[in-house]
């Protein structure tokens, strides 16, 4: 009886033992599970935020890039408007070799390179659609330099436009009733000073922004 009673203790302890190294292993494998799960979670949330990261990334590129190219078409159309003006009167006179005009002369002056000087000829040109252009970099502008910043946008826009309009008119000088090429003279003459402000314009906005000609 006695003996019996030691066996049956004997194996009681065994079957709790048995019990509390299923019960730790059971805890081991959920700890490990969770650490798992947490490692993958991190994986993927790091996986997910890769591709926004990497688009951020290429939409600053980009942003940096379109900069450039708007800083460059800026100094570019200044240039070109300080050699038109430099050179206006032989850029606003064709003369015909071997044909004689109207009025019985081969040289006659045209207000059209006004307009393509200006950027309203071609989308290719460094100032098409410059106010644009110039209002892309006012992230660019100093705090202290924004009035004078957008009041120049606006001088160089208006100044563009009343150019561009003097030269239709000049255009048609000698076609009006009472016109001739002396018309044609007096707006053209009217649209250079208005091309003279916009390149003003232009290189106040390039002062600001720290641009060289």
């Amino acid at each position: 009886s006695s003996s019996s009673s030691s066996s049956s203790s004997s194996s009681s302890s065994s079957q709790d033992d048995r019990r509390e190294f299923l019960t730790r292993l059971v805890k081991l494998g959920s700890a490990t599970a969770t650490t798992a799960a947490t490692t993958t979670t991190v994986a993927a949330s790091s996986w997910f935020i890769s591709p926004s990261s990497a688009t951020a990334a290429a939409a600053a590129a980009s942003s940096s890039s379109q900069d450039q190219k708007d800083k460059e078409n800026i100094v570019k159309g200044y240039n070109r408007l300080t050699y038109f003006l430099d050179n206006w009167e032989d850029e606003t006179t064709i003369c015909k070799t071997g044909q004689e005009t109207t009025f019985g002369d081969i040289c006659e002056r045209t207000p059209v390179k006004v307009m393509d000087y200006l950027g309203f000829k071609s989308t290719n040109d460094p100032l098409f659609k410059a106010e644009t252009t110039m209002l892309r970099l006012k992230n660019a502008v100093p705090g202290d330099r924004e009035v004078d910043f957008y009041d120049a946008v606006d001088a160089y826009s208006q100044n563009a436009e009343e150019a561009s309009s003097m030269a239709f008119v000049s255009s048609w000088g000698e076609a009006n009733p009472g016109g001739g090429k002396d018309r044609v003279r007096l707006f053209l003459e009217r649209s250079k000073k208005n091309v003279v402000a916009s390149r003003d314009a232009l290189r106040t906005v390039m002062d600001i922004l720290d641009l060289k000609p």
